[in-house]
C-alpha cells in the first residue's frame, strides 16, 4: 500500500509512504527539489540541519541536495565558454531553485516526478536551455532517483551532475566502509593517498575524492545503529566524494559524474547533442540488522 500526502510546513512538503514497511520520504520541491527526510521502519536515515533549512538564503546542509550543472567548485567560481566568462557557485544552482511537481504515482511504489527548466536566472550563469526530470521512487527499504537531462538548446549541453546525501550517524568510530577504491585525493591539499578502509575522524574536516572507483556499489555499516547503507549508481557516476565535519552527526558519500572544475577542463564532462537527452539512476538501500 503506497500513498503520497501533501503537508504545508514552512514549505509545501510531499510525503511518500510505503505503509507495508513503514518507510517514508519527504520532498520539498520549492527548496531545490530536495529530499529532506527518509525513514525506514520509522528510523531516520538522513541528517538535516533544520535551522539552516529554515533560512532560504542559506544552502541546505542535510537531506539529499541535487548537484547540477557542476559538482564541487571552480577556481574563482568561474568558467569560460566561447571566450566569455561566467560565474557559477559551488555545486551549481539546481539545489537552490524551485522545482515543479508534474506527476505522482502510488500503484507499484510511491513515485514523485519533478521538473526544473532553464530560465533567465539560470541562463545568466549557464547559457543553455535545458530541462531536468527527476523521479523519486520509494519502495520498501530502497530509494531510487531516476534522472533525465534534456538539451533544449541548439548547441551541445555540457555539464556534470551528482548528489550530496547527508547520512545520520550514531558513533563515527563504529562506521565500517566498503568504498571500491585503492586511493583518494585530499581535496584541500590535492595530495593522493592510499585508502585502507578507514578515516581519521579527529580531523576538523574530511573532504576526500575517490576518483578511480572499481565498482558502482559502495556501502557504509554503522554498527552503533545496526544499519547498513548501500549506494548503487550507473556507470556515469565515475567517482565518490566522502565529506564530514568534526563534531557533526553526519557523513556524506556523494556520487559525482565528474570532478571539480570539469566545465573548464572537460574531464569526464557529460555533453549531449541538441534535442537529445541523457538518463541516469542512483539507488540507496537501508538495511537494519
Amino acid at each position: 500500500m503506497f500513498s503520497i500526502a501533501i503537508q504545508q510546513q514552512q514549505y509545501k512538503t510531499y510525503i511518500l509512504s510505503d505503509e507495508t514497511t513503514g518507510s517514508q520520504l519527504e520532498v520539498v520541491p520549492e527548496r531545490g527539489g530536495i529530499i529532506t527526510r527518509w525513514r525506514v521502519g520509522g528510523e531516520e536515515i538522513l541528517y538535516l540541519d533544520a535551522e539552516r533549512f529554515s533560512h532560504p538564503d542559506l544552502s541546505v546542509r542535510g537531506g539529499v541536495p541535487i548537484l547540477f550543472p557542476i559538482c564541487g567548485n571552480m577556481p574563482g567560481n568561474a568558467y569560460t565558454l566561447n571566450g566569455q566568462q561566467y560565474t557559477l557557485k559551488q555545486h551549481g544552482f539546481a539545489r537552490d531553485l524551485p522545482w515543479t511537481v508534474v506527476e505522482q504515482a502510488t500503484k507499484d511504489n510511491a513515485a514523485l516526478t519533478l521538473v526544473l527548466s532553464s530560465n533567465e536566472q539560470t541562463k545568466a550563469v549557464y547559457p543553455f536551455d535545458f530541462q531536468l526530470v527527476f523521479t523519486y521512487v520509494l519502495q520498501g527499504n530502497t530509494l531510487e532517483i531516476h534522472q533525465e537531462y534534456q538539451n533544449l538548446s541548439n548547441t551541445q549541453l555540457p555539464f556534470s551532475f551528482g548528489f550530496h546525501p547527508y547520512f545520520l550517524i550514531g558513533d563515527k568510530s563504529q562506521l565500517e566502509f566498503a568504498i571500491p577504491s585503492q586511493e583518494y585525493q585530499d581535496q584541500t591539499t590535492k595530495e593522493v593517498h592510499p585508502f585502507n578502509g578507514s578515516f581519521d575522524f579527529n580531523r576538523d574536516e574530511i573532504d576526500f575524492a575517490f576518483n578511480h572507483i572499481t565498482s558502482q556499489s559502495a556501502s557504509v555499516t554503522d554498527h552503533s545503529r545496526k544499519l547498513k547503507l548501500t549506494l548503487d549508481s550507473d556507470d556515469v557516476f565515475s567517482m565518490l566524494v566522502f565529506w564530514t565535519l568534526k563534531g557533526k552527526d553526519f557523513y556524506c558519500l556523494e556520487p559525482w559524474s565528474a570532478p571539480r572544475n570539469s566545465l573548464n577542463t572537460g574531464e569526464k564532462l557529460t555533453v549531449i547533442e541538441p534535442a537529445s537527452s541523457y538518463k541516469a539512476s542512483v539507488r540507496l538501500s537501508a538495511s537494519f540488522f
